[in-house]
């Protein structure tokens, strides 16, 4: 089936089996169902949990099968896919053999738009290793701030099968998109699309490197208008030569330094646009002040750059722009200002699960007292360390990996003093702040960015940044 053909599939007892419970696959299900779909969901897990939500499916009409995810179920047309489930698992292994096509969610929602006979809102996508989901929150306040009715979907947590098939039409939707998602979905075809950045992650889902940055570039292909890339990641710009884009769709950078031709950059604490002006060789149009961003730090520069480039590209005015930034808050647990204690400051970016995301986060601050470890996902830290050795007051270590971070320190920044605690009870975080302020020094910043995932010690990275903000304040508390 062709990406506009649509409105012209006859759901009407079709055999679809969607692959797991859950954010992606219970939306996925009520949908086939209501479109008359003969669906069977396979699951993994058969936990109370997941019996609960199979009860409300069966209530339906809807077959589960819990406790079974591998086996492919007779007569299936059609697998729609959680995202994370792997490539290699024996499902989609049965289904190449019997030629079922894969989708995942993002495919589905994509395939049905329009089924209402309207004109489908086009998609504005973002996807990268890290900075994603706060640069698609951006880019909705300012496609907000225009005027328009949009959301912020996708990755983001927010169902793109519930946007597209709203009642009430959306003019544009800021899509966030995982390399998971974008994997099984071929057909999705942007109106404009970025790639923040690219370093390793999910190598353990992809396989490989290679094949991570290759799901990441999917999002450029069949861009109609502008493929947003990153000037200070060069491979960002390599996918976008490689896509197959439409005619006259062009290749816009964002940097932090001064723009060229065709880029959105940064001069004397300004952001400009040298892209969507009329004469980019010697015309620039002012689009807002780095004050305008909350937090100004760098990387979070580089996401709203990103944003007003996509912004841009579906002709929103510079006003907006400001607008949009101005009004715009970031998640919590992404470079969050907690309090400051005994003229320290204390930033919870928890969000930060892995290396790269962590050295934008010390690259923000000076000098810097730094909480850190969890479960290190296969990751090194040398080059983290050696980037950030010279902003390290001193560091506290965390969680199950810690070891290899300190052997990192002991090699890249032997001189800086370290805390190794070897508990790894939800307590120790309260543990951790506490010998972070005996280390730091009026102006320094105790920094949260632990390069690491959470589930050794916490459910998640939120709950990591919680127990991080209820121990300084509860410092606070004492220092009153």
């Amino acid at each position: 089936m062709g990406s506009q053909e649509v409105s012209n599939v006859d759901w009407q007892g079709k055999h679809v089996t969607v692959a797991g419970l859950g954010v992606s696959g219970i939306p996925a299900a009520r949908v086939l169902h209501g479109l008359g779909a003969l669906v069977t969901v396979v699951n993994d897990g058969d936990d109370e949990r997941s019996r609960t939500q199979a009860a409300e499916l069966e209530a339906l009409g809807i077959t589960v099968r819990l406790g079974d995810g591998a086996t492919l179920p007779e007569s299936t047309e059609l697998i729609v896919t959680a995202p994370g489930w792997k490539p290699d698992k024996p499902l989609f292994l049965a289904a190449a053999e019997a030629d079922v096509p894969v989708w995942g969610d993002v495919e589905l929602a994509w395939r049905l738009r329009g089924l209402d006979g309207r004109e489908p809102a086009p998609w504005l996508a973002v996807t990268g290793t890290n900075g994603k989901t706060t640069t698609v929150r951006m880019l909705a306040s300012i496609l907000e701030a225009a005027g328009l009715r949009t959301a912020a979907v996708g990755n983001i947590g927010v169902s793109l099968l519930d946007a597209v098939l709203d009642e009430k039409p959306y003019d544009v939707l800021a899509v966030e998109l995982s390399s998971y998602q974008l994997h099984w979905a071929p057909s999705v075809r942007a109106h404009s699309a970025a790639v923040l950045n690219l370093a390793p992650d999910h190598i353990d889902w992809h396989g490989s490197m290679e094949a991570y940055v290759a799901d990441k570039g999917r999002i450029y292909e069949g861009n109609s208008i502008a493929c947003v890339y990153n000037v200070a990641d060069p491979a960002t710009e390599d996918l976008v030569r490689e896509a197959d884009v439409e005619e006259g769709c062009r290749a816009i950078g964002f940097t932090l330094a001064t723009p060229g031709p065709s880029q959105l950059g940064v001069v004397d604490g300004i952001l400009v646009d040298r892209a969507f002006v009329a004469n980019r060789q010697k015309q620039a149009q002012e689009l807002a002040e780095v004050g305008d961003i909350d937090p100004p730090a760098p990387h979070n520069i580089a996401n709203a750059l990103a944003a007003a480039a996509l912004a841009r590209a579906f002709g929103v005015e510079p006003t907006a722009v400001r607008d949009g930034l101005r009004a715009f808050r970031p998640d919590p647990h992404r470079i969050e200002h907690v309090a400051d204690v005994a003229s320290v400051t204390y930033i919870d970016d928890s969000k930060a699960t892995n290396t790269h995301a962590a050295e934008a986060s010390l690259a923000a601050y000076d000098p810097i007292v730094w909480i850190a470890g969890g479960l290190a996902k296969g990751a090194t830290f040398d080059d983290l360390v050696s980037g950030a050795a010279k902003r390290l007051r001193g560091v506290v270590l965390i969680g199950a990996d810690r070891e290899l971070i300190r052997e990192a320190l002991a090699r890249h920044a032997p001189e800086v003093p370290v805390v190794d605690l070897a508990r790894t009870d939800t307590g120790a975080m309260s543990e951790a702040v506490r010998e972070a302020a005996g280390l730091a020094r009026p102006g320094d910043t105790v920094l949260l960015a632990p390069a690491c995932a959470s589930m050794d010690m916490f459910v998640n990275y939120n709950k990591r940044g919680e127990a991080f903000a209820d121990a300084v304040r509860a410092l606070a508390a004492e220092s009153v």
